[in-house]
């Protein structure tokens, strides 16, 4: 035990000095970002946000700041970024997935002087690559961070340091010691205060859940990592929202999904079935004036409202919004969670909410992992479910991650380079397609959380591969000529990854033979879709999927897979839900997802108004929620 203390002690020295003499600057807290984008979906994996250059093709704006120095002199500088491509180089890699050459190179500029090294050129995993020697005239310093290509170069951090010290830790515990020596934050994270619930994740179960709970009384915070609301139905991401709301047997439910919810294909489709109700007449209109809003998936981004949900949120009293936060620590006691740390993407300031209620509505389940809940991932076996649908085997197989792009006409024809480091197609691979829907799938064999860079990566090989077999061979390139690539999505659109458990675990059989429970709450009313790998004629990885539906009659979902069972404060809400893998594929749309949120939202006001748990709301309160569930969530209820 005293050896293991000096040990500790002398680290904590040595990390010590390194903060007298070490400049560290996190590439997320650049002043200005210019082109480049904040990317945290991975930060749990690799230890934190990065800066990405997503410029499909055309280097972007430079990432700018200043930066206080302790003094003049020269420093070896030292750039944390990878080679995104490297884990597609190995000798086993097929031919057709085989990359070459570096597409993520960026230089940085220290004071207008670019270094001579090339950054992302190196390795497949994060670390610190020698940027040489930089001299370091004034106490501030302007830093540039300047894109070569436009195809995904990414920063994480630079670190300035005395000439003859050595490199840096490229990650685990001494990395993280590093950067917490340098940040300048206290060690403890700062007070963030009390609520009755804490939500993390802000799609649209999360801003149910938060704007339902403050109507009826709570204190809410609602922690969302991405500077915009809505999860897939962002304009990051832009998938539609889909399944009906306002079903028995509780036709309340959806007003605030509704409230949230952009105008869109799905509405117009509920319009056309009942066209002289008055909420008909006003989606018919809004969609005559707009006809870009039939556009389910991958749409304009002006499609996706990203303002309309803030705007819903902001308007709630009782609601603290902390926009760029992801929830990465957990506190518990007795088997509650007793309060979260969420740590600011851009700054790295870290906060800590107290809550006496939780929802977890990350759609990953990471909240609830981090609390040790009771979570399943994969397809489980015949034989553990009973489900027709089930296979034989359980395994890892899940519903993948869809990145969505389209392309625009333009008067004038454009270029588009080749792309040697992408997914090899040919004119007779290749997709001719100005537009990748929900299709364009992947990872569904990939741990959905620990890998979802790579599977973000290869999604982008195969969009850039396809497009410059479109754009450059003879026998597309008149057809694509005036094409240009407008959007592709940087940010993943998951279906599937963890699922947290809860009292019940829905199942196919429950759904189809239409078992009745007496808490039966959010009525789902999609298909059980179930998304498959489809083999790619390039005979590389799949990268499209195909959809089995088998049709149900709308069912309505108890309320006890929305808390855990092993967590005694833990609701959840969307697509993490406690079901099994086959009955996941109705429950997971948004829409359906969003009325679970206003279902939790009711729960937690009355686990506040009777000092109960979820579990206590349906073993002594049931009612009281059958009342709130009638009544709804919607403006006029609040009244």
């Amino acid at each position: 035990m005293m050896a293991a203390a000096r040990v500790m002690a002398a680290a904590a020295l040595s990390f010590a000095a390194a903060a007298r003499a070490d400049v560290l600057v996190e590439a997320e807290a650049f002043a200005d970002t210019g082109g480049w984008t904040v990317d945290q979906q991975s930060m749990d994996a690799m230890g934190s946000p990065y800066l990405l250059a997503h410029g499909l093709g055309v280097p972007v704006a430079d990432a700018t700041t200043s930066v206080e120095f302790p003094a003049a002199g020269e420093y070896r500088v030292w750039v944390r970024t990878r080679d995104w491509t490297a884990p597609w180089k190995t000798p086993d890699t097929p031919p057709a997935m085989k990359a070459e050459g570096t597409p993520g190179m960026f230089r940085l500029a220290v004071d207008g002087i670019e270094l001579a090294a090339k950054f992302g050129t190196e390795g497949a995993a994060w670390h610190w690559q020698d940027g040489g020697l930089a001299k370091i005239g004034s106490k501030r310093v302007a830093l540039a961070l300047r894109d070569l290509t436009g195809f995904a170069g990414r920063c994480d951090a630079i670190l300035f340091r005395a000439k003859d010290s050595p490199a840096p830790p490229d990650g685990g515990p001494d990395l993280d010691r590093l950067r917490r020596a340098l940040s300048g934050y206290p060690a403890e994270p700062a007070d963030a205060g009390t609520y009755d619930l804490v939500v993390a994740g802000g799609g649209m179960a999360g801003c149910c859940a938060a704007v339902g709970a403050a109507r009826l009384g709570c204190r809410v915070a609602l922690i969302q990592d991405r500077p915009v609301l809505g999860g897939n139905n962002s304009s990051e991401v832009r998938v539609g929202l889909s399944g009906l709301i306002h079903q028995a047997p509780y036709p309340r439910l959806g007003d605030l999904v509704d409230e949230l919810g952009p105008v869109g294909h799905w509405n117009l489709w509920e319009a056309k079935r009942a066209p002289d109700a008055p909420r008909s007449r006003r989606i018919l209109e809004v969609i005559a004036a707009h006809p870009e809003k039939k556009t389910h998936n991958a749409g304009p981004a002006s499609n996706y409202e990203d303002r309309r949900k803030i705007d819903v949120v902001r308007a709630e009293t009782n609601v603290t919004l902390v926009l760029n936060a992801r929830v990465n620590a957990v506190a518990m006691e007795s088997g509650r969670i007793a309060s979260v740390v969420a740590q600011d993407i851009r700054t790295g300031e870290r906060r800590r909410f107290r809550g006496r209620l939780y929802a977890d509505c990350t759609g990953d389940g990471n909240l609830g992992a981090l609390a040790g809940a009771d979570f399943r991932e994969g397809r489980e076996s015949k034989a553990e479910t009973g489900e027709d649908l089930a296979p034989e085997a359980g395994d890892k197989l899940v519903m993948g991650t869809s990145v969505q792009w389209y392309a625009d006409e333009e008067p004038a024809a454009s270029s588009f380079p080749e792309c040697p480091w992408a997914v090899r197609f040919d004119a007779t691979t290749c997709i001719p397609a100005t537009r990748g829907d929900w299709d364009w799938e992947t990872g569904a064999m990939r741990d959905q959380v620990a890998e979802i860079e790579r599977i973000r990566d290869y999604a982008l090989r195969v969009v850039y591969g396809n497009w410059a077999v479109l754009k450059n061979d003879p026998r597309f390139r008149d057809t694509f000529a005036r094409r240009r690539l407008a959007w592709v999505a940087c940010i993943g659109g998951k279906r599937e990854s963890r699922r947290l458990l809860g009292d019940v675990i829905l199942c196919q059989q429950d759904i189809v033979g239409r078992r009745e429970f007496p808490d039966a709450s959010v009525t789902t009313t999609w298909t059980i879709d179930l998304h498959y790998p489809k083999a790619a004629a390039c005979a590389c990885e799949a990268f499209r999927s195909e959809a089995r539906h088998l049709e149900i009659e709308p069912y309505p979902i108890p309320y006890r897979c929305l808390y855990s069972r092993n967590v005694g404060n833990l609701f959840m809400a969307g697509r993490d839900i406690s079901v099994t893998h086959v009955a996941l594929g109705t429950v997971r749309v948004m829409r359906t997802g969003g009325m679970m949120g206003e279902v939790v939202g009711m729960a937690a006001s009355l686990c506040a108004k009777h000092g109960t748990t979820p579990r206590g709301v349906y073993e002594k309160h049931l009612d009281a929620l059958k009342a709130l569930m009638t009544r709804g969530a919607g403006r006029e209820a609040a009244r």
